[in-house]
């Protein structure tokens, strides 16, 4: 197990300064760190990644669909290749990063809807974009980690079955799933008991409580979550995910109206606890 932190919290654009919050996050005793990729240049992120390897840490990444021009589900065959196009700017700058996980949502924009269920045609689309860009990710020894999220973000993958169906139809050895807590807590009947059937699937894990905010002070049961995925026999990285208001596109996007912290300090040491004595546990 190794446990990270999304930068997320703090930027949607890694710089020179939030390099010092690399520092901190390895001295609190995480092993690596969550970049997100939602615009900027490959050698913008190679500098990022040299600034990860000088505090000893690993990483990963995630980014999301822009914009209907980039849209893989799209019927336009134009705005597929922009998805495409998209993902594979993302996989370069993984590489560039030293990223060996890319997940995130990436298979339609977000709070966007087409007021019913997603067709088979979309999802096939899906799928083909997300086998070319699969194939491409192996080049870059990335693996790609799909995100189920809640029905109010999105309307194509929203539970564990669903993904699990789609991931078997890319068909991929590194491509599969992002299991996030958050979204499990809303969607899933039971969020513990679909971690066990599905761990050969699962090759990335969010740890986000229930509002988002510090894990181990809201509903999300991390003692059945940690049990079930250490027993299955996950071993791969526990990212800490939480928002808060600092980042106005961010709020916007996420609906963060509120504090769900008292401090950036409470997420990443409560956070890090709780991965540490649950993981142990779970044993």
């Amino acid at each position: 197990m190794k446990a990270g932190f999304n930068m997320l919290l703090w930027t949607g654009h890694v710089t020179e300064e939030d390099f010092p919050r690399m520092e901190t996050l390895k001295k609190a005793g995480f092993d690596g760190v969550e970049i997100p990729l939602f615009g900027g240049e490959v050698e913008h992120f190679e500098k990022v990644g040299q600034a990860i390897k000088d505090n000893g840490l690993g990483c990963t990444s995630v980014t999301v669909i822009p914009d209907e021009e980039h849209n893989p589900i799209s019927a336009d065959a134009g705005h597929r290749q922009g998805g495409l196009d998209h993902l594979k700017w993302a996989i370069d700058c993984s590489e560039a990063l030293g990223s060996d996980v890319l997940c995130g949502p990436f298979y339609q924009p977000l709070g966007v809807f087409s007021g019913e269920g997603p067709s088979e045609e979309e999802k096939q689309r899906a799928v083909e974009v997300h086998q070319k860009a699969a194939d491409y990710a192996a080049k870059a020894n990335v693996t790609l980690a799909v995100e189920y999220l809640n029905r109010f973000e999105c309307y194509l993958l929203n539970t564990m079955a669903d993904t699990a169906k789609f991931v078997k139809r890319v068909n991929k050895s590194n491509y599969g799933v992002l299991f996030d807590t958050f979204h499990a807590h809303i969607e899933e009947k039971d969020p513990v008991g679909c971690i066990a059937p599905n761990i050969d699937i699962i090759k990335h894990v969010h740890i986000s409580e229930n509002d988002r905010g510090t894990p181990g002070k809201g509903q999300v049961n991390w003692t059945g979550t940690f049990k079930a995925l250490r027993s299955a026999g996950y071993d791969g990285w526990l990212m800490i995910e939480a928002f808060g208001r600092a980042l106005p596109a961010l709020v916007a996007a996420t609906k963060v109206w509120r504090d769900l912290s008292t401090s950036p300090d409470e997420v990443y040491t409560e956070g890090l606890k709780l991965i540490k004595e649950q993981w142990e546990a779970a044993a």
